[in-house]
């Protein structure tokens, strides 16, 4: 739903602002519009995107002494991810998103969940803020999809950030190579595993999710979505269009979802040095 196509302008499409990147990664479509607005659309919600669950479940098989990890969570929304990862194993976090409202309400849950010290969150261009960044042990891509560009070009840029032996965990999803339907944002099985070997990585573990859980969550979210919707086109009629058309774009991409898209939890390391570009498993 929301974010499982969250992205920003793929690289070498011409820059574009915070405010539209943040749009299209809302599923917004480029109505900058919105933006303002996305803090009420989304306030009965804490999880906007991966699965927190299916993140600490995948980081506890895959990642090496848990407790000593540090943590990059890249668009991190409410940071839902990113504190049941510091509740787990007592690793420390930042979480970055470009919405302010967003990161007070991190701060927030982070208090509460007693992890406060663990966990730091920015307000941030992650498209940007990401060249100052030194390594990480886990690099997270909750649902936000190729934020960088597609999925060379964003491991390419993500790979200097990990130390030795560390993962990126990508929440996406993907087109069988038989499929007749094509979406900008979502390449075909195939299309991925090649430019994921491109980037000299390889898929370490991938996590369909459970069946019945999108459209579930779509559901859940969708309702709470369009009833705020709602309530904005009756404070703001001059801006109703915007509203409308938004909750247009969530039904729409909802079906799409819904339709052939394989949605899966995957875990990205570099690959192993005596095989090259080693095939990403599961191709």
């Amino acid at each position: 739903m929301v974010k499982d196509l969250r992205t920003a302008a793929p690289a070498g499409s011409g820059r574009v602002s915070l405010e539209e990147s943040v749009a299209r990664a809302m599923d917004g479509g480029s109505d900058d519009r919105i933006v303002p607005f996305l803090p009420y659309i989304f306030q009965d919600a804490w999880e906007l995107g991966a699965d927190p669950e299916l993140v600490v479940d995948l980081v506890r098989r895959r990642a090496r002494e848990p407790a000593r990890l540090r943590v990059l969570d890249l668009g991190c929304g409410k940071g839902a991810v990113t504190v049941r990862l510091a509740q787990a194993f007592g690793c420390r976090c930042l979480g970055l998103d470009a919405i302010g409202e967003f990161i007070a309400f991190a701060d927030a849950k982070a208090a509460e969940a007693g992890v406060a010290r663990l966990c730091r969150f920015e307000v941030a261009d992650i498209r940007e803020r990401i060249e100052a960044l030194g390594r990480f042990d886990v690099i997270v891509l909750g649902a936000i999809g190729p934020v960088f560009g597609d999925y060379r070009t964003t491991l390419g840029t993500l790979e200097p950030h990990l130390t030795e032996g560390g993962l990126v965990i990508v929440d996406d999803g993907y087109l069988p190579d038989e499929s007749p339907e094509a979406h900008p944002q979502v390449p075909k099985r195939g299309d991925m595993l090649r430019q994921i070997a491109a980037a000299g990585m390889w898929i370490v573990e991938e996590v369909p999710a459970p069946d019945g859980a999108l459209e579930s969550l779509n559901e859940t979210l969708f309702r709470a979505l369009e009833r705020r919707c709602s309530e904005l086109a009756g404070m703001h009629p001059e801006m109703k269009d915007v509203f409308e058309g938004y909750v247009r774009r969530q039904v729409e991409e909802n079906a799409f979802l819904e339709g052939d898209v394989v949605c899966i939890l995957m875990a990205i390391g570099r690959a192993a040095a005596d095989t090259g570009s080693e095939a990403p498993r599961g191709s």
